[in-house]
């Protein structure tokens, strides 16, 4: 069978839309695919304002939003399409949605982006809601990659994503998957106090120098105490760290660079508790997410993770970017498919469970 979806993912970053159109091939329980269009198309000052403050809306003034961003997203798939000529190829549309609050404690998880308007918008069947479903199972709702590793990603130990928020995935029998802490998100955030969007490769925190004792500040965190499965809140990074690192005084480099450090130890403590005991054969990670694009973090993970015999690959620009977005393609055919979509090994449900609501925007 062929499957020919679409993904939109919205990272926590805010660094833009990612749309994702790819061919799904299944044969014998066995997965394959090919992308054949991608894109990101950057937030507007307006949009990113909107979702940035998301957090603090009343409710009426919320739920407008999760309407008008449905609608936004339908306008542009519809763009992606004319762009990439992609008119009566698309068959399915799976949008994650843009995550407003995630609580997982209290059973809450929020993504907005209405399927209903998107549906509308596009004429087209479109999966959203993916998390809430293992919520009610007891699980985490996140993360949801790690069943998309499985199917399209043979051959890797490890995967690690270096988004808005550092993610980690053993991929064994029983597959693990959690956050390892706030990423670009604190990072991205530091170097707009410099009037830029990211520190390129790093150099800014390459020229800096680490505050130790900040450092074990951030450190001591009580969410690195928690065993998996776990995942965290953009507030972690947003309102807990990032002032943190503001009212040190420090000098912006001086925090990109303690900040980078943070990255790598947490990462590091990550995948020691994942690390088998057992042999001394080398260990593969695909390293995707916008992080995956910063050398000076990238070398500082080579040269820690090596010490647990795990060597990174890098991959192609293209699957760095947008990898998040053609496994939410994936999932919506799954969805589809009436197949499960998250590993509850990795979410701790207490069950698998087939997650998504669907919307039909076709005439019947």
């Amino acid at each position: 069978m062929v499957y020919h979806a679409l993904g939109i993912m919205s990272g926590s970053s805010l660094d833009g839309l990612d749309l994702v159109f790819a061919h799904f091939h299944e044969q014998g329980g066995q997965w394959s695919y090919e992308i054949e269009a991608s894109a990101c198309y950057k937030y507007t000052a307006d949009w990113e304002n909107r979702l940035r403050n998301a957090t603090h809306l009343d409710a009426r003034a919320y739920c407008k939003l999760h309407i008008d961003y449905g609608h936004y997203l339908g306008k542009e798939v519809n763009r992606f399409i004319e762009e990439y000529k992609l008119h009566y190829k698309v068959s399915l549309i799976g949008s994650h949605g843009h995550t407003v609050f995630h609580s997982p404690e209290t059973g809450l998880t929020t993504q907005i982006g209405e399927g209903a308007a998107l549906a509308a918008a596009t004429g087209l069947p479109v999966v959203t809601d993916l998390r809430t479903m293992d919520l009610a199972f007891g699980g985490q709702g996140a993360p949801l990659v790690p069943m998309g590793e499985r199917h399209l990603f043979p051959g890797y130990d490890f995967f690690l994503n270096l988004g808005g928020i550092a993610n980690i995935t053993r991929a064994a029998d029983s597959y693990i998957a959690f956050d390892c802490c706030p990423a670009n998100r604190v990072l991205n955030l530091l170097a707009l106090q410099l009037g830029k969007p990211y520190d390129d490769e790093g150099n800014l925190a390459a020229s800096g120098q680490i505050n130790a004792a900040l450092l074990a500040k951030l450190n001591s965190h009580p969410y690195y105490k928690k065993g998996y499965p776990k995942s965290l809140a953009n507030e972690m990074g947003t309102d807990q760290l990032f002032p943190l690192l503001i009212d040190s005084g420090s000098s912006i480099p001086d925090l990109l660079a303690t900040y980078t450090q943070h990255i790598i130890e947490q990462i590091n403590q990550s995948a020691q508790s994942l690390v088998s005991s057992e042999g001394d054969t080398e260990k593969k990670c695909l390293v995707t997410g916008g992080g995956a694009f910063n050398t000076y973090l990238i070398k500082g993970l080579e040269a820690t993770l090596q010490k647990l015999g795990i060597t990174l690959e890098v991959p192609s620009a293209d699957l760095i970017n947008y990898k998040e977005a053609l496994i939410m393609a994936f999932l919506s055919v799954l969805r589809w498919r009436q197949e499960n979509t998250v590993i509850h090994s990795v979410t701790g449900a207490r069950k698998p469970s087939i997650g998504g609501a669907l919307w039909n925007g076709q005439e019947a």
